[in-house]
């Protein structure tokens, strides 16, 4: 009995240990609605339950892989999947080994194979797209959160794998993005992969606006096109299509041809969601409406199930967090007492599977704010109204202190650091010239917000 004791004490010790530095920021998006009930012991709780259920740190050299429906078998979206949540969870031990066996995996072209037996044998050949986006997420904010420490620098590799999309998994002159870097574009695209606040990201970080902008346009685009041509309900894209929004041809091993709102299209109210809190852009709002359109037009969030058709019949009469999730974060724009209802009812809706659990951990660290944006922490670019843009800030870089200029009296000036947290609050008592001194800040990226007016400085 004692030996017993004594081994499920040391199974205890062992998993605080693994989960101990375990964080949450629970940041205020720079738009729209926050729920007022999160309690970060529910997230806590989600995560650890997910990595339980499906992590295996059993692979050799420090791997992990997250274990899809089969056990045996890990895929690329899983991974990504994985570093998405243990990056925004400050899990870098999880992090790290799940990124090393995504790197053990990778083709000629530097992106992992989609499908793997266990730790080594490779099942299917070549990238899924998905995969690549959001690991390169992940990994701009395991740099910002962890550093570059054991041997890993995040944001080069965050660089290296974004232009190795650039290169393989957006079609050339068209800026299509293709399902994976081997096949598909124009003749087959996939919108549950298009995200096009990553896409902002992505634009930011390696200073390539424009091409990333494209990308993004096209994205909407075709997102659009795919609701027209079909005559869908609402913002029920389908699973696949053309560039030009109609039915593919080449993928009728997908249920329905690829032509429902099914378990891939599911992801992009979410994948749209994520770009309106980030980035408050008028085509994901007016994405969102239809979402939310929708939604009423079932009778709420609590009566949403598992797919659809494009037309709006139903698929199936059970409800899935992998859809239930993905409209309740596109809810976050639709007032409080519905963003409110729409994280419960996430919260409470729970799975066994490996797509269905994973997404919804995703889901709720969305909710909650705890999917922040990795470039500007909660101070996102955005226009700013002509009045506005009188407003300045300078010296930009600086060493010491900086001058706002036109700042109205009155108002609170916070500053923000990387991860959206404020560090310094100060009230503007002059509106012509007000002098804060930021000498103590260590040097980096800071964002100031007062009165709706973002501006990104660089403390040297």
């Amino acid at each position: 009995m004692k030996k017993i004791t004594l081994l499920c004490l040391l199974s205890i010790v062992s998993v605080f240990s693994q989960n101990s530095n375990i964080q949450f920021e629970n940041i205020a998006y720079p738009f729209g609605d926050m729920p007022t009930n999160v309690q970060t012991s529910d997230l806590r709780d989600a995560y650890i339950q997910w990595k339980n259920a499906f992590v295996d740190t059993n692979c050799t050299n420090g791997r992990a892989r997250v274990k899809f429906d089969d056990p045996n078998f890990t895929v690329s979206e899983g991974i990504a999947y994985g570093m998405l949540l243990s990056a925004y969870a400050n899990d870098k031990e999880l992090f790290d080994g799940l990124w090393k066996y995504y790197q053990s995996h990778t083709n000629a072209n530097g992106v992992m194979h989609w499908k793997i037996e266990g730790c080594n044998t490779v099942n299917g050949q070549n990238g899924a797209t998905d995969a690549e986006l959001d690991v390169a997420i992940a990994l701009i904010v395991a740099g910002n959160r962890f550093g570059n420490t054991s041997g890993i620098d995040y944001h080069e590799d965050a660089k290296d794998l974004i232009a190795i999309m650039k290169q393989h998994e957006v079609e050339a002159n068209s800026y299509v993005l293709k399902p994976g870097d081997a096949w598909g574009g124009s003749n087959n695209t996939n919108p549950s992969y298009f995200a096009p606040g990553y896409f902002r990201v992505y634009g930011e970080f390696t200073n390539d606006v424009q091409f990333w902008n494209n990308v993004t346009t096209k994205t909407y685009e075709i997102l659009n096109a795919n609701l027209s041509v079909n005559n869908a309900v609402d913002c029920l894209v389908s699973d696949w299509c053309k560039a030009d929004g109609s039915y593919s041809d080449i993928v009728p091993w997908a249920f329905n041809s690829g032509k429902s709102f099914y378990y891939d299209a599911a992801r992009t109210p979410w994948r749209i969601a994520t770009d309106f809190l980030w980035y408050g852009k008028t085509e994901a709002s007016d994405y969102l409406k239809k979402c939310e359109n929708f939604v009423n037009r079932v009778g709420g969030i609590d009566n949403i199930t598992a797919g659809y058709n494009q037309n709006g019949t139903q698929i199936h009469t059970f409800k899935d967090p992998t859809y239930t999730g993905s409209f309740a974060a596109s809810l976050m724009n639709s007032g409080q007492s519905t963003v409110d209802n729409a994280y419960t009812t996430t919260k409470n809706l729970t799975s066994t599977a490996y797509f269905a659990t994973t997404l919804r951990v995703l889901y709720m660290f969305t909710l909650s704010g705890n999917l922040f944006n990795p470039v500007s922490g909660v101070l996102s670019t955005e226009e700013v109204t002509q009045e506005k843009k009188n407003v300045i800030v300078y010296p930009n870089p600086t060493t010491n202190e900086l001058r706002l200029v036109n700042f109205k009296l009155g108002n609170k000036v916070k500053i923000y650091n990387m991860l959206g947290k404020v560090i310094m609050t100060t009230d503007v008592k002059n509106s012509n010239m007000e002098m804060v001194n930021v000498s103590q800040l260590p040097s980096g990226i800071y964002f100031i917000n007062s009165n709706g007016v973002k501006i990104k400085f660089i403390k040297k």
